[in-house]
């Protein structure tokens, strides 16, 4: 048997993950923006952004990535995945350029609706492509890597930003999809996606490439594609199939509950205002190099969890996230609280809210960030795959919406104290969520998973 290498399929997932570095420059840009925007000598804008306007600022990414996938999708399927994800950098592009040469508030909104609608066609059709050229062998490292390069954009960001000008952060940002373009234009569509079209012999061709084998040398794996892609495009579920399956409707209630989760955890408002949180700490510590630390160790833990998933199992992991955040965000809004009471103790408790949030965020990446998305993977029959996965990207998004969207106005009213201590009563709801509904599916095939959904032996 011909042996191959790994190396081509690789290079091929590290530079389509450039996208995901273009979606964390996205998610991070509000942090060490919105100060400069409320500034009158910093900001580039004929007037200071409101608070409403604010909330539009930082929510608006949320609705345009809602929108994206239905569009991304049937894109995905009649130009192919390679050039739909081209296309998502022009959207990003422009973003940046309007972004640049801004000069009003309504501009900066067109700019982020934009930018949202990259982000969902990155997020919609990067999985298809990876899913599509990564081996079996591989594709769980392969896979792993959006959650890592997403993190690491919005660190680039966090670097970045709080020490240059406003138009210098938006030519850093824009360098990104330049990149992305001058480097994923060479590597190949995907073997399905080829198949799909009837085009076996481009369909070798990219296989030999990405497996570094001869064309002879891909035949079995050829077929087996070939095989799964045609099964495929003939047993195409609906959203009837989808509901009348007690597997499946179990399924649905398990990804729309953990991704649901996921975003009334409040990560969403942490990585998007988390320059102006620490700045309303009072630590002594600056703001900025606050939240660079938060992004460090965003990185540092999304690296480890390929790392432990397939060794611990994804509930344990998931059951421990829960846990954690709830402990760090109840200590947050406990520091709030003494901040809002003006408790003597508080000036020796500066240190409290770094270590609450670096707790947060380190348990959020570890769980409830990635796994949400790696259930999702596992517990849906192909036919059906499709559109469950959009069902759940938009609970995600509408969700991310609603509270980017109302968060200032629930902490105005509320205190940041009780904000965080929402937060962190939805994150225990959360662990009980894990605790009785979620199933261990570590070491279980696709079949047998099916089968305990469906309550079989």
């Amino acid at each position: 048997m011909e042996k191959g290498t790994p190396l081509r399929q690789f290079m091929a997932g590290v530079t389509v993950n450039l996208a995901s570095i273009m979606v964390g420059t996205s998610l991070g840009w509000t942090s060490p923006s919105g100060p400069k925007l409320a500034s009158l000598d910093t900001s580039p804008l004929d007037a200071i952004p409101t608070t409403a306007e604010s909330s539009w600022i930082g929510s608006l990414v949320a609705m345009g990535a809602l929108i994206a996938p239905f569009i991304a999708a049937p894109l995905a399927e009649k130009i192919g995945r390679k050039w739909t994800l081209l296309g998502s950098s022009a959207l990003f592009i422009v973003s940046w350029i309007l972004l640049l040469t801004a000069g009003t508030v309504v501009q900066v909104l067109v700019a982020r609706f934009i930018q949202g609608l990259g982000v969902g066609f990155v997020m919609t059709v990067q999985t298809m492509y990876i899913g599509e050229i990564a081996s079996n062998q591989y594709r769980g490292a392969l896979g792993s890597l959006m959650q890592l390069c997403i993190v690491t954009g919005i660190l680039y960001v966090y670097c970045v930003g709080p020490y240059v000008s406003y138009h210098a952060l938006q030519w850093a940002c824009l360098a990104i999809p330049i990149v992305f373009d001058a480097t994923f234009f060479f590597m190949p569509e995907t073997p399905a996606f080829y198949i799909a079209k009837g085009d076996k012999d481009k369909a070798a061709e990219s296989l030999s490439f990405l497996r570094g084998k001869t064309v002879e040398g891909i035949q079995e794996e050829l077929q087996e594609i070939t095989t799964t892609v045609e099964d495929s495009l003939k047993n195409r579920g609906t959203l009837v199939d989808l509901l009348r399956n007690k597997g499946n409707v179990k399924a649905l209630i398990i990804c729309c509950g953990l991704i649901s989760f996921q975003q009334l955890s409040g990560i969403n408002v942490i990585l998007f205002y988390s320059q102006n949180i620490f700045a309303s700490t009072g630590t002594s510590m600056e703001p900025a190099i606050s939240t660079i630390l938060v992004g460090v160790v965003q990185v540092l833990a999304s690296g480890a969890t390929p790392l432990i998933v397939d060794r611990l199992g994804r509930k344990p992991i998931l059951l421990a996230s829960a846990g954690g955040m709830c402990v760090s965000l109840a200590a947050m809004g406990t520091y709030f609280y003494l901040k809002y009471t003006n408790a003597p103790t508080l000036g020796s408790l500066g240190w409290l809210p770094i270590l609450s949030l670096i707790l947060f965020v380190t348990l959020y990446c570890v769980g409830f960030g990635p796994l949400p998305w790696a259930v999702l993977g596992e517990l849906f029959p192909a036919n059906v795959k499709s559109i469950a996965s959009s069902i759940v990207a938009s609970t995600c998004w509408i969700l991310g919406f609603i509270i980017l969207q109302f968060f200032a106005d629930m902490d105005a009213a509320l205190g940041s104290h009780w904000s965080f201590w929402i937060f962190g009563i939805l994150c225990a709801v959360a662990f009980a969520f894990t605790f009785t509904m979620v199933i261990e599916t570590k070491g279980l095939s696709l079949q047998e998973i099916q089968d305990r959904l469906n309550g079989k032996p």
